[in-house]
């Protein structure tokens, strides 16, 4: 049990407010391991996950306190006591019970995993720096340092994944000082005041004479530091070797423990097995969770609250992303994306629902971009305004590297609207967007004014070919998008589907999942199922759809007996009435060729999911995740269950998902059924699914869609909203930690692993922006089990933007004797301007961390700075009341 009211200690002498940490039980059941299936190496240990994500919850809440919800009564600290803080609750109580925390949910899961990471990949898990090992104390203070740095500036830039990337990196650094170094057994009850304060000095830290451990046989050794009051950490492994006398991180896979002095003082852990200083984890891990709930409301001062919820996805809101053909035949387009944003800007100003980033990429005949980002609505639609029809020329156009720009610049979990006339001119990117929208689970959307009668500003399409638009369906497909044709006069009534695509809708699955004219389909709707509604579109004659009770209803627009009906042209929209019935629904379709058919609803139970491979022959047993399941890998599928809906009524059985069915795209044959196992404490609503690697052996898309009951026993039915790809080879793709600068070469590292058998393989590179790249690595082969590794070469121009981000791709493409998908790797590096690189250019009277202040609202245009005014704060001025460590006790 923790004391209930510990203070935190101030990070810098007289400039900070006094702030009281109160603090619940810190139980031993819930490691400085990576993640939750850690646990399972080590029962009762609290993981990078765990204080990563309680931090964030905590410093959440205390912005939900200080900022009352508008037009809603404010949140009450004293409902939040002895309960376990969950991010579905924290989003009920401040938005209201509708509103859902999928994206907030999906942002931590996000840091979190880059947080556990550290302990994985190639370039960092080795690195003492990067995790204050081998007394690399102060060396391994300028890491973190540097890493909150760039994630200030990556926000700042409105390029929220590589923040939130970094921003893990630098919480893993922060959390694993308090578990290997001696910060907790020279008995200190606060944070190291200094960690985040550049200007103040680590002091009393041990010399490399300075013997620091006694010899200790055991797994458990409580006694073995010398008891001086010097600053230590201890040596892992062989580089760096172990100077005599001096301490070993410890634990079964350290070699270097096994040198005199034996033993070791981690204490990432409650098994002995693993950590010599076991005994002191929990009190690591509430320092840990202190200075990292320090770190996340050093960020929240220095980003402004706007900027931190950005951060973090504190909105129930999606983002507004259009990628426009500007040519001289899209008048009406653009008048259409004008009038919906306009619309969506107006309707949700002001509201929960208010978009938190808009994204405008235009592209033309032959150029496309820039890309505009701002967080700002009047920008927006100033900027969508000043575009217009002008010029251009025949089809085809660069559509996808247009689409693929705005795909780098668009949060995840987003949709992206593509507005254009022409097929693409640039189709040989079509794997590699449709394997970025799966990377980013984006959902791209295309409305496509194809008409061949119409010859006005596009000569000559009577002899492009009739399948010129399959790069579309390919990447809709991959993205769990739609291509929409229509024509001018109905382009208006069409778009209205941006507006409806602002709230957070699922896609319900229909069985059989390929639609063929005049079969019958049906879809099931459940009790946590409101506002359906059902799209028709391609060559439609008739079509009807049929309730459970047997009610029909045809293709006639206006009121039924089922809901309300829309056509325009040959694009129908039928919005069920509220609520629908619960059961089996049916839809039979007559049309020409293959109609389209998709069922959308709003809904209080959803779920997000990721893969990962089990590690648990090393140091720190968890969780490698992946974006891709890899063919021949045992692999573990994460389930995390989202929604109010997801813990049911009060007193009632909670509703549960049983199985987890993986179905081929597109002709829909179930792959496999494997079942879901709870993990985790029961409120966490985490399920877990283990996929051998004959399920896997198949590469291509698969859906993920879940299958259970409601807490009455009825069937529940919920599909992913894009589908996944078993990719070839493991492709690991990084660079060494850090930013880069104008005018440097950065050396990456590249691997390229198979599991699946003999495969013959060639390499492609490409980097955006447009700077030079070269590769050691162009054609591999590689036998069973077997690695190649190859280095890339990236130069910085001295032209480059300061601020900006540079995305590195690498394509793995087998070749004839080795057929399968392309497997696609992506990369963000940051370039930082000369002040940010000198940490001395902070003002000389400054003692705090050499962060700049930026503006609650930025707009970018490609690579530029945020704009605006200075937040003219004090460093900890929005923390100045009380941080909160709840929600622990379950764990």
């Amino acid at each position: 049990m923790l004391p209930a009211d510990v203070p935190l200690s101030h990070l810098s002498p007289p400039v900070l407010p006094p702030l009281l940490l109160l603090l619940q039980q810190l139980p031993p059941t819930a490691s400085f391991f990576p993640n939750i299936w850690s646990l399972l190496a080590a029962p009762g240990s609290i993981t990078h996950q765990d204080l990563t994500e309680e931090a964030a919850l905590n410093v959440t809440l205390q912005l939900f306190l200080e900022q009352p919800p508008p037009g809603r009564p404010p949140l009450r600290l004293e409902d939040f006591l002895g309960r376990t803080l969950l991010a579905d609750d924290l989003f009920a109580a401040y938005f209201g019970p509708e509103f859902p925390s999928r994206r907030f949910r999906a942002a931590l899961g996000e840091v979190s995993r880059a947080n556990a990471a550290q302990d994985f990949l190639p370039t960092s898990r080795n690195d003492p720096d990067l995790h204050f090992d081998a007394e690399r104390l102060g060396q391994g203070r300028m890491r973190l340092v540097g890493a909150l740095r760039e994630a200030l500036v990556a926000a700042r830039a409105l390029e929220h994944t590589l923040a939130r990337q970094r921003l893990g990196a630098a919480l893993h650094a922060l959390q694993d000082f308090y578990s290997h170094s001696n910060w907790v057994e020279m008995g200190q009850q606060q944070p190291q005041p200094h960690l985040l304060w550049p200007r103040q000095e680590l002091r009393s830290l041990a010399r490399v004479d300075d013997p620091t451990c006694s010899d200790c046989e055991e797994l458990s050794c409580p006694g073995n530091l010398l008891g001086f009051t010097l600053l230590t950490s201890g040596y892992f492994g062989t580089h760096p070797s172990k100077p005599p006398g001096k301490c070993s991180h410890g634990g079964r896979f350290d070699r270097s423990s096994s040198q005199p002095p034996r033993g070791g003082i981690n204490k990432d852990s409650t098994s002995p097995g693993f950590s010599p200083h076991h005994m002191l984890h929990l009190q690591a891990a509430k320092l840990a969770l202190q200075a990292s709930i320090q770190a996340f409301s050093l960020l929240r001062n220095r980003l402004g609250d706007r900027g931190f919820s950005r951060l973090l996805d504190i909105s129930p809101a999606s983002s507004l992303s259009f990628v426009l053909d500007t040519t001289g035949s899209m008048g009406e387009e653009i008048n259409a994306a004008k009038i919906q944003a306009r619309h969506i800007v107006e309707q949700q100003q002001g509201s929960p629902m208010e978009p938190v980033h808009y994204v405008l990429v235009p592209f033309h005949d032959p150029g496309f971009g820039p890309v505009f980002i701002t967080s700002d609505p009047d920008s927006f639609w100033q900027q969508l305004n000043e575009i217009h029809a002008l010029g251009g020329g025949d089809e085809p156009e660069m559509c996808l590297s247009a689409l693929e720009l705005a795909l780098l610049h668009t949060p995840p979990l987003s949709d992206i609207f593509v507005f254009t006339d022409a097929s693409p001119k640039d189709a040989m990117l079509t794997s590699r967007v449709e394997s970025l929208t799966q990377e980013r689970r984006c959902r791209v959307t295309f409305l496509v004014t194809e008409d061949p009668s119409r010859v006005q500003g596009r000569a000559r399409r009577e002899v492009l070919s009739p399948l010129r638009f399959e790069p579309y369906e390919a990447v809709a497909l991959a993205s769990g998008g739609e291509v929409i044709f229509t024509k001018d006069q109905h382009i208006q009534d069409v778009a209205a589907i941006v507006g409806d695509s602002m709230a957070d809708l699922v896609t319900l699955p229909l069985e059989p999942p390929v639609v063929v004219s005049g079969r019958s389909l049906v879809f099931r709707v459940d009790a946590l199922l409101q506002k359906v509604t059902v799209r028709i579109h391609r060559e439609v004659s008739s079509f009807w759809i049929r309730n459970p009770a047997g009610v029909s209803q045809d293709q006639e627009e206006g009121e039924g007996p089922l809901g309300h009906t829309r056509r325009f042209g040959q694009f129908w929209i039928v919005t069920l009435n509220d609520p629908p019935q619960t059961g089996t629904w049916e839809i039979q379709v007559t049309a020409e060729g293959t109609p389209r058919v998709r069922v959308q609803a709003q809904t209080a139970l959803n779920f997000l999911f990721y893969f990962g491979i089990p590690m648990e022959d090393g140091p720190h047993p968890g969780l490698y995740p992946l974006t891709q399941p890899v063919a021949g890998l045992q692999t573990q599928l994460l389930v995390e269950v989202t929604g109010p809906g997801s813990r049911g009524k009060l007193g009632d059985p909670r509703p549960h998902f049983s199985h987890i069915v993986l179905r081929g795209v597109p002709d829909g044959a179930e792959r496999g059924r494997v079942p879901l196992e709870p993990t985790g404490p029961r409120e966490r609503n985490l399920l877990t699914a283990s996929l051998p690697p004959t399920l896997l052996s198949t590469t291509g898309p698969f859906s993920v869609e879940l299958i259970g009951q409601d807490g009455e026993g009825r069937g529940l039915h919920r599909a992913a909203p894009q589908p996944c790809t078993v990719v070839p080879v493991l492709l690991e793709l990084g660079g060494s930690p850090g930013f880069l600068a104008p005018g440097s070469k950065a050396l990456l590292s590249l691997r390229i692993t198979s599991f699946s058998g003999p495969q013959d393989l060639d390499l492609r590179t490409s980097v955006s922006p447009s700077f030079p790249l070269t590769s050691n690595l162009s054609r591999v082969r590689l036998e069973l089990n077997e690695s190649a590794w190859g280095s890339l070469w990236l130069e910085v121009p001295d032209s480059a933007a300061p601020d900006s981000v540079v995305t590195v791709t690498v394509t793995v493409t087998g070749r004839e004797a080795s057929p399968g998908p392309p497997t696609h790797a992506f990369l963000r590096l940051l370039v930082l301007g000369p002040a940010l690189q000198d940490p001395l250019a902070a003002p000389a009277h400054s003692s705090g961390p050499i962060l700049t202040s930026t503006s609650p609202a930025s707009t970018l245009v490609t690579q530029g700075r945020a704009g605006g005014g200075q937040v003219d704060k004090p460093w900890w001025g929005t923390v100045g009341g009380v941080l909160l460590l709840l929600g622990l006790a379950s764990w």
